[in-house]
């Protein structure tokens, strides 16, 4: 069975510029064309993909994936490389939520010293501006927060 372009984003639920941008950067092969140029894609490419958005769901950066993919071509060999690619996939989702658990623990201590009063007086920005008055140094919260790529 044959897929185009947008029956695979349909299939697989990935978006048309994501699998361009997956195809451009080697994650997806060159698929085959129509006559008239259109891309057709054949079941692997389901399979790849599924596989690229569930490992993006985890979290895996995409040279990571990219690897899984090079380990995938011999089925033979030791999973060895796979666990630790997982293990430390695993350590850094751990280190994450531990950045989040800081990020809440200092947003809640800024609300509760808020008194709902006037801005001129409000603890929240007054905490906001000044980074001292927090309880840990460093939240590395941007990071955390920041929305991933479309997938």
């Amino acid at each position: 069975m044959r897929f185009t372009i947008g029956k695979l984003a349909k299939a697989t639920d990935v978006l048309v510029t994501t699998i361009r941008y997956y195809e451009s950067i080697g994650l997806l092969d060159e698929p085959d064309r129509s006559e008239s140029g259109q891309r057709l894609y054949t079941e692997d490419a389901v399979e790849r993909l599924a596989f690229i958005r569930h490992a993006r769901d985890l979290g895996f950066p995409v040279e990571t994936i990219r690897e899984l993919i090079a380990l995938q071509v011999d089925p033979g060999q030791d999973c060895e490389r796979v666990d630790e690619i997982a293990r430390h996939q695993l350590g850094e989702v751990q280190r994450r939520i531990a950045q989040l658990k800081s990020l809440e623990t200092e947003l809640k201590r800024m609300l509760s010293s808020c008194e709902a009063g006037k801005i001129a007086s409000c603890s929240v920005l007054a905490a906001l501006g000044h980074h001292e008055g927090c309880l840990h140094d460093e939240h590395g919260g941007q990071e955390v927060l920041a929305k991933p790529p479309s997938i």
